[in-house]
C-alpha cells in the first residue's frame, strides 16, 4: 500500500472521529425558514430573543474578573460559549479573533465564556485557557464559567454557541456564528454580522435563531 495513501487515511479517520465523538450535529438548519427557526426557539431552554440577559462576573485569562459592565461604551456583545478541546470550537477561533477585531471597532465586542467542566474535560481547565489564549493571540476576553453557574441561565448546548445582546442586554440572536463550521473560506452566510448590521439599521436580525453546530457543553452527570 503507498504509505503517503495510508497516512492520509488514518489522519481522515482521525479527524472523523474527533466530530463524531464531539457530539456536533451534521449541518446547519435552514436558518431562513420560519418552521426552522419557530423549531429552533421552541427547543432551546435558557434565554430565547426578546428575553434580558443576567450580567456575569468571570474571571478572564489573566486572573481578572470581568463582567459586561466593564464595556461602558458597547452598543452590544457577541457573547460565545465556547472551549479549547472541541474541534468546533478550534475551527472558529482565527475567525472569532477577526470578529472580534472587526465588531469591536463598532461596539460589539466579543466575550468568549469557556463552559466546561476541567474535571470532565482536563483540555479545558483554566491553566490550559491561559495556554491557549496565548498560543493564538486571542484579543478578546476569554473568561472562564468557574462552578458551571452562567451557561445554563443562557440555555447554551454547544461549544460555540452564541448569544448576541444589544446595550440594553436584550437577546436579539442566538445561534452559529456563520453557515460552514468546517471552511471559513465557504461562509455564505455570517450570521453574527448579518444580525448586527439589522440592529444598526434598526431592524430585528432575521433570522434570530439558528442552530449551534459544535461540541456538547462538558458537565458530570
Amino acid at each position: 500500500m503507498n504509505v503517503k495513501f495510508f497516512l492520509q487515511t488514518i489522519f481522515a479517520l482521525f479527524v472523523m472521529g474527533s466530530f463524531v465523538s464531539c457530539g456536533s450535529g451534521s449541518a446547519n438548519v435552514d436558518s431562513n425558514s420560519k418552521d426552522s427557526q419557530a423549531k429552533i426557539k421552541e427547543a432551546h431552554e435558557g434565554l430565547h430573543v426578546g428575553d434580558t440577559a443576567p450580567d456575569f462576573n468571570l474571571k478572564n485569562v489573566k486572573g481578572e474578573m470581568v463582567s459586561m459592565a466593564n464595556f461602558a461604551d458597547a452598543k452590544g456583545y457577541i457573547v460565545t460559549f465556547t472551549c479549547n478541546h472541541c474541534p468546533y470550537s478550534v475551527m472558529y477561533e482565527d475567525r472569532l479573533v477577526a470578529l472580534h477585531t472587526e465588531m469591536a471597532a463598532k461596539g460589539y465586542p466579543v466575550i468568549a465564556i469557556n463552559p466546561n467542566d476541567p474535571e470532565v474535560e482536563p483540555k479545558d481547565s483554566f491553566e490550559n485557557m491561559k495556554e491557549r489564549a496565548t498560543e493564538k493571540a486571542f484579543n478578546f476576553e476569554y473568561l472562564f464559567d468557574e462552578g458551571q453557574k452562567v451557561y445554563p441561565k443562557y440555555g447554551a448546548t454547544k461549544t460555540p454557541h452564541v448569544f448576541l445582546l444589544d446595550k440594553d442586554l436584550k437577546v436579539r440572536y442566538i445561534g452559529a456564528i456563520d453557515d460552514n463550521a468546517r471552511n471559513a473560506s465557504k461562509v455564505e452566510k455570517s450570521y453574527i454580522k448579518l444580525a448586527i448590521d439589522a440592529l444598526e439599521n434598526g431592524k430585528d436580525p432575521n433570522p434570530s435563531y439558528t442552530k449551534a453546530i459544535g461540541c456538547s457543553i462538558k458537565k458530570k452527570a
